[in-house]
């Protein structure tokens, strides 16, 4: 089993608000997130995220949890 360390969760938010033509700021608005906030998640920084903030994401990109989040080895 890898060290904790040899791990990463991807967070797939930039591909997304591209896919969907939304801005950051857009998305944070609409969710009821702080820029801030809603920055540290697009750039992977974020430690933990709530289920109701992966739900407002999702509702609001109409998306899965799966598109936004995937599991990848750091060394990959």
């Amino acid at each position: 089993m890898p060290a904790e360390d040899d791990q990463a969760i991807v967070v797939n938010l930039e591909e997304l608000l591209q896919d969907r033509g939304m801005t950051l700021t857009q998305l944070a608005e609409r969710i009821g997130l702080t820029l801030a906030n809603a920055s540290i998640l697009k750039t992977g920084k974020a430690k933990a995220i709530r289920f109701s903030t992966l739900a407002a994401i999702c509702r609001e990109l109409q998306c899965q949890p799966g598109d936004l989040l995937g599991y990848q080895e750091k060394d990959q």
